[in-house]
């Protein structure tokens, strides 16, 4: 759960703003995201498995499904062509998607109490390829929703920084993203505009999307550090993004949006309860990336495919220009709160495959690692990493099912720990904070195309850094072992 579980240092709006930025009329793309060859098999793109472009498949949605097999088992969803309706749509460039994801999680150690918890989600998307409906190339509308149901266990039971779960919020029916994007002539550059969701684009993992915890999404550390968690499921914010692919190689991103997806004091999610808060004028959020892609696999239609083994590497910053309070006297109140203007983080990402018996074998090997670093003056998190491991088809005859193994850590700032240090010299046994770290391993087995089920096994070491037991303030919160089970459909 990105917003209701973890504590955030929420800010101010500052004074710059994106109104004359989207007055320029600047439009622009997607929902759904799509893997790299070797990445693991998804049933469908969600906020909890999250890894290429958005316009890619919803632009080729409508054409795929009239070619798709029909057999219950083998078919890419539950419905089938829903008695003809897919293709007859697919005529005038509109495509729909409908995925159930549900799970029980439950821990069975350490917290503050022990239990289970349903948490459910429906995702719904419609997406309009412009050139079918009303012959306008290189044009994609995209909107898409939720409907969250059940409970989160991190909010509690757990009470980490880094959520069990990725699809962990609160309860509600709400609007996620509503986007025009359109490829420029030439067509390596493409500008979306409209309430975006940045999770589907920046920071991404290719291989981390095999894990449930939501660091390995949305980073713990923007989810902490920025206002009502940033831009990220299941918010979102008005912005424009550009992206441009000089080469095959290099794709660069880029994008302004607005600096709070749902101002105010409280709880984020019920601020923006229904999603439909078009919100300009709280600061600015200024992000960039520019990716580099070694041995990818041929995008002309050829059945070539490189001996190398393919890769992603991803440098890129965020920039808000809020204002952020200090840890150690903003929350304190000693000698008065203190606050600084604009927060700023840099990160890197890597996705390597390492192994496979031959290029054209399901079985393969990746690794992938994320570092993210931002100011210890101003976040509760200053430094957050993921590495994992994973392997698509362990066993003969399982060609899509993927297992994995990874690590998330959550550093806490100086002076986060320096306001957790002075409690303690006045409160004796009041514990310090300094780092909480998940591990993970995980196997999500294919049922069919369309059905995918995961088993998943957590530990966390020091829950949020090591923060006090409320039932025994002498002493932090014990460490937690997390069992879950989850069933995605894609009907």
């Amino acid at each position: 759960m990105k917003n209701t579980l973890k504590s955030r240092l929420l800010g101010s709006g500052g004074p710059i703003t994106l109104s004359a930025v989207l007055s320029l009329g600047i439009v622009p793309a997607a929902f759904a995201q799509t893997s790299g060859e070797g990445s693991p098999a998804q049933p469908a793109a969600s906020p909890a498995s999250s890894s290429g472009t958005a316009d890619q498949q919803q632009a080729s949605a409508a054409d795929q499904s009239a070619a798709a097999p029909t057999g219950l088992w083998e078919r890419s969803n539950l419905f089938g062509d829903m008695g003809g309706l897919r293709p007859w749509l697919a005529q005038y460039g509109l495509s729909f998607g409908l995925q159930e994801t549900s799970e029980y999680m439950g821990n069975v150690s350490g917290g503050t109490s022990r239990g289970g918890a349903y948490q459910g989600l429906t995702e719904f998307s419609l997406g309009m390829d412009t050139q079918k409906a009303f012959g306008l190339p290189g044009g994609i509308f995209n909107v898409s929703g939720f409907q969250i149901h059940g409970t989160s266990l991190s909010a509690r039971n757990l009470q980490t920084l880094q959520s069990a779960s990725g699809i962990e919020a609160d309860a509600s029916t709400r609007l996620w993203e509503l986007w025009y994007q359109q490829t420029l002539p030439g067509g390596k550059v493409d500008v979306k505009v409209g309430q975006q969701s940045l999770d589907q684009e920046f920071m991404i993992s290719q291989y981390a999307n095999t894990f449930m915890n939501a660091t390995f999404g949305w980073s713990v550390l923007p989810s902490v550090d920025l206002p009502g968690g940033g831009p990220a499921y299941p918010l979102s914010s008005l912005g424009v993004r550009v992206r441009a692919t000089p080469t095959d190689a290099i794709t660069v991103l880029g994008g302004v949006f607005d600096g709070n997806p749902a101002p105010g004091q409280g709880d984020p999610q019920k601020l923006n309860a229904s999603g439909t808060n078009f919100n300009l004028g709280n600061g600015a959020l200024v992000i960039g990336e520019i990716q580099y892609a070694i041995n990818q696999p041929s995008t002309n239609g050829s059945d070539t495919k490189s001996n190398g083994m393919p890769g992603t590497y991803k440098l890129g910053f965020w920039y808000n220009s809020n204002r952020f309070s200090d840890p150690a006297t903003g929350l304190s109140g000693v000698g008065g709160p203190v606050s600084y203007r604009g927060n700023y983080s840099i990160y890197a990402v890597a996705d390597q495959m390492v192994w496979r018996p031959s290029a054209d074998s399901p079985q393969s090997v990746g690794v992938f690692a994320r570092v993210m670093g931002a100011p210890g003056d101003r976040n509760l998190v200053n430094l957050g990493v993921n590495a994992g491991v994973t392997l698509k088809a362990p066993f003969k005859g399982r060609d899509n099912d993927v297992a994995g193994l990874a690590v998330g850590y959550a550093h806490i700032g100086s002076h986060a720990q320096d306001y957790a240090s002075a409690q303690a010299a006045s409160t004796p046994g009041y514990p310090s904070r300094s780092a909480e770290t998940v591990l993970e391993a995980t196997y999500q087995y294919q049922i069919a195309p369309w059905w995918q089920l995961q088993a998943d096994f957590q530990y966390f070491f020091r829950p949020a850094g090591g923060i006090p037991d409320p039932q025994n303030p002498s002493r932090r919160i014990g460490d937690e072992a997390v069992l879950g089970l989850r069933t995605t459909v894609v009907f």
